[in-house]
């Protein structure tokens, strides 16, 4: 569905309905539409690539097969709403509140989330490669089987969780707090470990690559695999050769 007259039909649009499919809100302002809080929208199969949602009120709200690339959601209230499949590549999320949020199965690749409110929101098959996520606050925020290759989420604290399935690779991790977690199937081959913190942390799932000599003190603490402990001491150049029975 095509708005003939952007701006006054999407007012329109969105104060008389709440549930939407295939509209194309495409690069329209949409911040008077969605200025107070109401019952919740549905969207499905919407276009809102470039639209500007700062500041929407779009709280238990779901998108579901949507595109919102390139969007603005900077300070949108987005409190248990639901993003599932879909895109929402270079996504504009900073000073959001996502207190509870889901996202599932979206491409959120160089989106910016710097400042949002990530209290208990969990990303789950998300493409997030490129994401600028540091600088983002609360805690509980959770993320499971999600590409994170070259993303920056410097500062984040995943200590106590179980990541499932996390590709860290070449992201930067500096300061990241990962104390007593289990990496399962995770990679972090060729990221950026400055200063992040492993002590009790469960790598043997994970896939280390080659760790640089300056990175190993950071690993001080962690528990790793035979293997894991033979390629890491390979980085000092000690080989490891089994005892034979």
């Amino acid at each position: 569905m095509s708005i003939q007259n952007p701006e006054s039909d999407a007012l329109v649009l969105l104060a008389e309905e709440r549930d939407h499919t295939g509209v194309d809100f495409s690069g329209l302002d949409l911040r008077r539409a969605l200025a107070r809080p109401g019952a919740p929208h549905t969207f499905h199969g919407c276009s809102f690539d470039g639209a500007d949602l700062r500041g929407a009120q779009l709280a238990e709200s779901a998108f579901v097969e949507c595109r919102l690339d390139r969007a603005d959601l900077g300070g949108a209230m987005l409190e248990q709403a639901r993003i599932e499949r879909g895109s929402a590549a270079f996504l504009k999320a900073g000073r959001a509140d996502l207190t509870d949020a889901l996202f599932k199965g979206v491409d959120l690749a160089n989106s910016q989330w710097g400042s949002a409110l990530l209290a208990g929101t969990h990303f789950e098959e998300c493409r997030l490669v490129g994401a600028r996520l540091s600088g983002a606050r609360g805690l509980g925020y959770t993320f499971a089987r999600c590409h994170l290759g070259l993303a920056d989420v410097a500062g984040l604290d995943f200590r106590g969780q179980v990541l499932d399935g996390l590709n860290f690779a070449e992201a930067d991790l500096t300061g990241c707090d990962f104390r007593d977690a289990v990496l399962d199937g995770c990679r972090i081959a060729g990221a950026e470990l400055r200063s992040a913190r492993f002590a009790g942390a469960d790598l043997r799932g994970a896939d280390l690559g080659e760790v640089a000599v300056d990175d190993l003190p950071v690993l001080r603490g962690a528990v790793v695999s035979e293997r894991q402990a033979a390629v890491l001491l390979a980085a000092f150049g000690v080989q490891v050769i089994p005892v034979s029975g």
